[in-house]
């Protein structure tokens, strides 16, 4: 694959799936194949350690192996005999003994997406402290909530940030699921059967899983992608639930609604033609990279009907497809921890947006509040007929209420007070606040 491009990606995550890391996780399992068949009686024991000794990724010329892979339509095959060329003369005769091209390539890939999902969790849960933080500190923060982008009722910033915090811990804990028990080792050799090894082969697959680190499958699985297909669709999903963070966050910043504002550092932010420009680029580049990345899971889900034992052009579009669906995920939840980390948060602009409807947030109070006394059809009336006097003569609900003979003869100026005071109006925000909080912790303290 090409070098990651540094705006859809981040340093440690191509670093991963670098074409080198690739080469050396492929080494890493020839190394263990050798010494796993060895432990079993399989392969002389000074083979084993003159293959493993071999398994160098510095021995080795990265770009004329994967120049070499083009006219041999895997990586295995040059990487292989370049193996088999390093080993000692006692060892030469046992490289890759019993295994596959596909064995040892989707083993590897298995192996940096373990790392990769163990990256995608910690920066997760650098989103969810800085969220959680929102939640608690602005638990109080007056807001208008928005459904169908027209202001509905009132609510806090730290219930937003709290439903933000409740959408990444469960990111959380499925990547650390998915890291526990979907990633097994791959080795069935020619067609799955392990037929070279006799009746060793079960053997050397869970010593080749234990020196791995990895789960034993029950049967080799190199047609049958639906665990690949698993990872791919839930980093589809943690690419979408930023996207969500970001889209809020790309919302609020707008000049009209100004309620939050992404941290100004040097270069940040700016425009090529207009000085007052200060952009939300975080939240922009965390919306591409997610649009980039729930892109390429169709790749991967279209590719799991695949061909009788061995696949032709579904497994081979996953070694693009995977790598470039980690990278683009990784960006997206780096942006968004970069937006949410050095976030200005204007509670005042917050509650001046509120208030400027004239109150009409607390229509829905009202109407409860007078239903209480003469049932909710002729509440909502009453006040639908409020509604409509402070919109044509540019007055308060408040306003409106007290000028109601009606709506007067029902509840007094107190309780239309109390009703129209947003703060008396935010239902259970501080249990879901609570509930958001203790989930986080819960999840967060049982993820190594």
């Amino acid at each position: 694959m090409a070098p990651a491009n540094p705006m859809f990606s981040t340093p440690e995550m191509a670093a991963i799936f670098s074409p080198g890391a690739h080469v050396g996780r492929m080494l890493e399992f020839e190394a263990a194949l050798a010494q796993a068949e060895a432990a079993a009686g399989v392969i002389p024991a000074e083979a084993a350690q003159a293959i493993a000794a071999a398994c160098q990724v510095e021995r080795y010329d990265v770009p004329a192996l994967y120049r070499a892979a083009v006219p041999a339509g895997t990586l295995a095959i040059p990487l292989v005999r370049a193996l088999t060329e390093q080993v000692a003369p006692e060892g030469r005769d046992y490289v890759h003994w019993g295994a596959t091209s596909q064995d040892v390539i989707d083993t590897a890939m298995v192996l940096q997406m373990r790392d990769g999902l163990s990256l995608l969790i910690a920066r997760l849960l650098d989103v969810g402290d800085t969220c959680a933080a929102l939640a608690e500190q602005h638990r109080r923060t007056l807001m208008p909530g928005r459904t169908l982008m027209q202001q509905a009722l009132p609510i806090t910033f730290g219930l937003k940030a709290a439903r933000w915090l409740g959408m990444t811990t469960r990111q959380v804990a499925r990547l650390d699921a998915l890291r526990r028990e979907v990633l097994v080792v791959q080795f069935g050799g020619a067609a799955g059967t392990l037929a070279s090894l006799g009746a060793d082969g079960t053997r050397v697959v869970e010593l080749l899983a234990e020196r791995l680190g990895l789960g034993v499958p029950d049967l080799p699985w190199h047609a049958e992608r639906d665990r690949m297909a698993e990872i791919a669709s839930a980093l589809g999903v943690v690419a979408g639930a930023m996207a969500k963070i970001a889209t809020d966050l790309v919302l609020l910043a707008q000049t009209e609604v100004g309620e939050v504002s992404e941290g100004a550092a040097p270069g940040k932010g700016g425009s090529s033609a207009m000085p007052q420009k200060r952009n939300p680029v975080d939240a922009t580049f965390a919306l591409a990279a997610a649009r980039l990345a729930m892109g390429a899971v169709p790749v991967v889900l279209s590719g799991m009907a695949q061909e009788q034992e061995r696949a032709v052009g579904g497994w081979q579009a996953e070694w693009e497809a995977l790598p470039e669906l980690f990278l683009s995920t990784a960006s997206a939840v780096e942006r968004v921890w970069q937006a949410l980390s050095g976030l200005e948060v204007d509670a005042e602009r917050m509650r001046g947006n509120l208030d400027m409807g004239g109150g009409l947030l607390l229509a829905e109070s009202l109407t409860m509040a007078l239903a209480r006394r003469v049932g909710r059809p002729e509440a909502y009336r009453l006040v639908q007929a409020a509604v409509a006097r402070v919109r044509e003569e540019g007055t308060t609900l408040r306003e409106a209420a007290l000028a109601d003979e009606q709506i007067r003869a029902v509840v007094t100026e107190d309780e239309i007070d109390q009703a129209l005071d947003p703060a008396g109006y935010l239902g259970s925000t501080d249990a879901f606040i609570d509930r958001a909080l203790a989930r986080y912790r819960e999840v967060r303290a049982t993820v190594q």
